[in-house]
């Protein structure tokens, strides 16, 4: 809820209300007024409400099968782009990885991103080896005729620090865009060391924004070893799970 305004993003703003559930948040003890900008306990402010708080939710929340299947990443690096559409194999190697950022004040000590992989976005609740679960993945992306998208919520421009967070608005319009086949039909490049399918253009999102070496505001040199640390860092994790899984998933990693 960091820096939330009715302004930015109005729905949940209005969604926060009597019978909400507000932590790590400052606020005026004698008007209840919170300040949203307000980062002294920490950046990690969050927000729980009911879902009919927000006019057009779809209550009760269920439905079918998904035609459309999001690995959620943060990116601490901004050398990921913001939507990248997987390949059933790629789905398999970042659904194994499970790679994002912690943020600062998500763990004791933790004050700014640093890189982590977690495997199937939730390795401490695994069971079975993770290449398993990404088979099965795979099969019901097969079943269903499902498209799976990697999408990015964290910097642009360069890494923490220099660069800046992708703007929320634009990160929904990217889901806007998934659901609504505007992306199926999109025109695809090819993204560079991570063999990643990027679309060349996302109704309401700067076309920049896109692919993350024209976004870059430093020189060509550094993101091309950021982007090589990153890719590295990547290659290294997946050791850990290479001797299960096939040829086609290590060779959906990145290539250095």
């Amino acid at each position: 809820a960091i820096d939330l305004s009715a302004k930015k993003e109005p729905e949940i703003f209005n969604a926060i209300r009597f019978g909400s559930v507000l932590e790590n948040v400052v606020y005026d003890e004698q008007t209840r007024a919170v300040d949203y900008s307000d980062r002294s306990i920490t950046e990690n402010t969050r927000c729980a409400y009911p879902i009919e708080y927000i006019p057009s939710a779809k209550v009760p929340c269920i439905g079918g099968h998904p035609k459309n299947i999001i690995l959620l990443t943060c990116d601490a690096f901004g050398v990921l782009p913001p939507v990248s559409k997987l390949t059933p194999a790629q789905a398999m190697y970042h659904f194994i990885s499970g790679y994002t950022a912690k943020i600062a004040g998500t763990e004791e000590g933790v004050t700014e991103p640093e890189a982590t992989f977690s495997a199937c976005f939730g390795q401490p609740f695994l069971v079975w080896h993770p290449v398993k679960y990404a088979q099965m993945l795979a099969q019901k992306m097969q079943e269903h005729n499902a498209h799976v998208w990697l999408v990015n919520t964290g910097w642009s421009g360069g890494s923490y620090g220099t660069g800046k967070r992708i703007s929320l608005k634009h990160s929904r319009a990217i889901i806007d865009a998934i659901h609504s086949g505007e992306l199926e039909k999109a025109t695809y490049t090819n993204y560079g060391a991570f063999n990643l399918q990027i679309p060349q253009a996302v109704f309401k999102v700067p076309d920049r924004l896109l692919n993350p070496s024209d976004a870059w505001t430093g020189n060509p040199e550094e993101f091309s070893s950021t982007l090589a640390k990153l890719a590295q860092l990547f290659q290294a994790n997946f050791k850990t799970y290479a001797d299960k899984a096939t040829p086609d998933i290590v060779a959906a990693g990145p290539q250095l």
